[in-house]
Formats: C-alpha cells, sequence, structure tokens
C-alpha cells in the first residue's frame, strides 16, 4: 500500500472507544456483515484518491481497513491523497481523459458533472442500504442520478461554530446567541475586546461554502427556485448581503484569501475568537500539549437561525465513485462493500473522531458521537444536511454554479466592499444563469 502527500494537519484521538466501544452498536442489524457481492478480477489492483486528512485518525483507520481487505482478498490498493482544493479539478481530468484512480472520493454534487463516466454501483449501493437501515436522504441525493447510484454516500463531515468560551463571557455574553441578530452583537464585543471572528471568504471548498450557503439561507434566499429559474437576485440575498457586510467588520483581515486550513491555524494560533469548522478544530488543540488551555476553552454550537426562522446549514459531503474506465470494477466494488461494512465503518467514524458523519443510519448510534459534548452539534449532520442545488434538483447546473464559487464570490465582493449587494447579487445571477437554462 502506497501512500503520498502531505497532511494538512496534525491531530488523531486514535481508536479510542476500540472494540468495547463497538459492542454497544446495537443498532447494526445480525445479519449485517454479508458476504462479499463482488469477486475481484484476476490479478486485480486498484488506486485511491481521497482529500488530505484534517484529523489523522481517519487516514490512520481507512488505511488499517484497506489492509484488512489486501489480506482478505489478495488486491493490492494504493492510496494517494490530495488537497481538498485539488480533488475537484483532479476528479474533473480524470473523467475527461479515461484515466487516473479507479475510485476517488467526490465533494458534493461534483459527481453530478460527469455522471456518464461513472459506474453504475445501485445494486451495491441498495444492498447496504438494506442491511444498514438506509442511506440518509440529503448524502443520497449527492449519489443518485436518475434514480441510479454513480457513486456511494461516503460521508457528511459536519460543520459546526467553534469558539473560545472565555472570551464569549469577556465580552458580556453568559450563553452563545442563537439568533442572526444577537451573533452579530456576540462578534462585535468580541472585536472591542481584541478577540476578533474569522470565516473564509476566499474559494474554500469546505468552510467557504458552508458559511456562504448559510449566510443565504438563513435570510431566506436561494439560488434557483423549485424548477431550477435562477433567483439568487432577490430582497432577501440583497438582505444577506447586508448582514454579510456587517458580520465582515468584526473579522480579522485577509479572510477574503482564506481556504479551507486558514481559518483552522488563525484559531490554533488564538488569532480568532470563533470560526465555522469541523471538529477536526477541537482535536488539533486537545492533541497538542502547548494548546490544552485552549483546548478545555472550546466549545461548540450549531449555526445561529436567521429571519427565515429554522436551522439551515449545509455540510461538507464525499461520495465515493467508481470510475467506468477502471480495469477491475468488480474488484472496485468489492473494496467499497468492504469498507461500507459494519466493523470496518464503525472503526472509520470511531477512528474519525467524529469528523465524519455516518451516512447509513444504522450506524448513528456509534458511541464516538456521546463520548465527548464537543461532538453534539456534529452528531446529525446527515441528517439535517440541505444540499447546495436548494430549492431546485441537483444536476450539471447546480454542480457547476458550486465549483464556478457563485455564491461563495458573491458574499465576498458584497463583504469586502468590492461591490455593492445589489451589483453582487445581479452579478451571481448573470454567472449563474450559464449554467441554469431553463
Amino acid at each position: 500500500m502506497t501512500v503520498s502527500r502531505r497532511d494538512l494537519l496534525l491531530g488523531s484521538a486514535g481508536l479510542a472507544a476500540g472494540a468495547a466501544g463497538m459492542s454497544m452498536l446495537g443498532s447494526v442489524p445480525a445479519r449485517a456483515q454479508s458476504a462479499m457481492k463482488f469477486t475481484p478480477e484476476q490479478g486485480a489492483s486498484l488506486r485511491v484518491l481521497r482529500w488530505s486528512p484534517f484529523v489523522k485518525g481517519d487516514e490512520d483507520a481507512w488505511l488499517a481497513n484497506t489492509k484488512k481487505f489486501t489480506e482478505a482478498t489478495g488486491v493490492e490498493v494504493r492510496i494517494d491523497k490530495e488537497s481538498w482544493e485539488d480533488i475537484r479539478p483532479k476528479a474533473a481530468v480524470a473523467a475527461n481523459v479515461g484515466s487516473g484512480p479507479d475510485v476517488m472520493w467526490v465533494w458534493f454534487d461534483d459527481a453530478h458533472q460527469y455522471p456518464d463516466k461513472l459506474l453504475d454501483v445501485t445494486d451495491l449501493a441498495n444492498d447496504l442500504g438494506s442491511r444498514y437501515g438506509g442511506w440518509y436522504a440529503g448524502p443520497e441525493g449527492y449519489a443518485k442520478r436518475e434514480g441510479r447510484f454513480i457513486g456511494l454516500p461516503l460521508a457528511t463531515i459536519g460543520n459546526a461554530l467553534c469558539y473560545r468560551e472565555s472570551w464569549v463571557k469577556e465580552a458580556g455574553f453568559s450563553e452563545f446567541p442563537k439568533d442572526t441578530a444577537g451573533f452579530l452583537e456576540l462578534c462585535k464585543a468580541l472585536k472591542a475586546k481584541g478577540h476578533p471572528a474569522g470565516f473564509p471568504h476566499g474559494k474554500a471548498v469546505g468552510d467557504g461554502n458552508n458559511y456562504a450557503h448559510w449566510l443565504l439561507w438563513s435570510h431566506g434566499g436561494k439560488m434557483v427556485d423549485e424548477s431550477g429559474k435562477v433567483v439568487i437576485n432577490s430582497p432577501e440575498t440583497i438582505e444577506a448581503l447586508k448582514y454579510a457586510r456587517e458580520l465582515y467588520q468584526t473579522f480579522i483581515p485577509g479572510t477574503e484569501s482564506w481556504l479551507d486550513v486558514n481559518n483552522n491555524r488563525a484559531f490554533l494560533a488564538g488569532e480568532v475568537s470563533v470560526t465555522a469548522n469541523g471538529v477536526s478544530l477541537y482535536y488539533a488543540a486537545k492533541n497538542d500539549p502547548k494548546l490544552a488551555e485552549m483546548a478545555a476553552d472550546i466549545r461548540t454550537t450549531n449555526l445561529p437561525i436567521g429571519p427565515v426562522g429554522q436551522t439551515v446549514e449545509l455540510h461538507q459531503t464525499t461520495t465515493a465513485v467508481i470510475f467506468k474506465y477502471s480495469k477491475f470494477p468488480q474488484a472496485a466494488q468489492a473494496y467499497l462493500q468492504f469498507m461500507f461494512e459494519a466493523d470496518q465503518m464503525n472503526n472509520w467514524i470511531q477512528g474519525s473522531s467524529a469528523y465524519c458523519c455516518q451516512t447509513l443510519k444504522a450506524f448513528a448510534n456509534n458511541p464516538i458521537w456521546t463520548s465527548d459534548p464537543v461532538h453534539a452539534p456534529y452528531a446529525k449532520a446527515s441528517d439535517t444536511l440541505r444540499p447546495n442545488g436548494y430549492a431546485g434538483p441537483l444536476g450539471y447546473a447546480s454542480a457547476a454554479v458550486m465549483a464556478d464559487y457563485v455564491l461563495v464570490d458573491m458574499f465576498a465582493e458584497a463583504a469586502t466592499g468590492q461591490r455593492t449587494p445589489e451589483d453582487a447579487a445581479k452579478r451571481a445571477e448573470q454567472r449563474a444563469n450559464r449554467y441554469y437554462r431553463v
């Protein structure tokens, strides 16, 4: 097994609960662990391309499970890694040229940009769903097209506010505000105390998209309506952009160029008091003896509720796809089945330390979710996920609009003052209409 490229951040909670924890998973049916449905081709070997881990235990568990697969089948598996931002173009190139990894982990609705290049895995997905409580609707939607699975929903990476409790209290707040108005006042107070906030306005695949979609949806805006007509240029969107501009005034300088790693670094350096992130941020602090005081001060909560009156959040979602050009499609499906079976999937969720939320409902009782109060906001990410294509159908257009960072750029332009809210919304409308043609 070959491991290449770099890790973005250190941090692993290890496989803390181990076998004892796994025995608690009563929701996994007794018949769940199934015989292999697919027989690997003679002499098969596989190349898998995944994103670089933010929690080292995620990778450690995945590699351990892969080793078990090789020992059981004789199929050698090479695991490569790429940065989050590089996954999307790498997958598009592989699809277009017809060569590259056999299996790849892709983001959000990327699979809908090249569905005809992907192996139909409907039989495998239905088998896993029938034995493990069914798929959560949000991740399933990203992996299906026209009723067929073009990939397997692999994980939802929960997104939540991470903040320093002592600094929130120093700013005069006994508890974290639950609405957007209160959140803005908190961030103003934090900045006045020398503890600015920080959220990515750069082309961050995960954190930038999660933040921008929350800003839009919390104020009642949406990119398209149910028919796929672009409706981003609306009064609700203008209000969201005005709010983003006010919130931006409380930020540390430079957030307009932040990628997914930058808010982690700023928070861990003590430069910002609050940001939105996966649980990886907490574990990066917890596993560094120098940051023990910070780790003890970190708290998490779901993003505030805006004028729309309900929780509306986008979470980073990843799908495992098999390209049709693979010489070993049977081996690739055997590999994914093996990795989704109870022993391996529970091991991976546990090793991920609440970073990777299950996409199959039977794994919701993994003890990792109740092992630490910090994990609570991440526990139901797959259940609460709103797809980025809301309120229209997922497909080429929704995937292309996200890949082109139309929404992220709109908020960056308005927040930083490059454009007025009205001009930013109008430009986003024009850009989106290049992809949505109704």
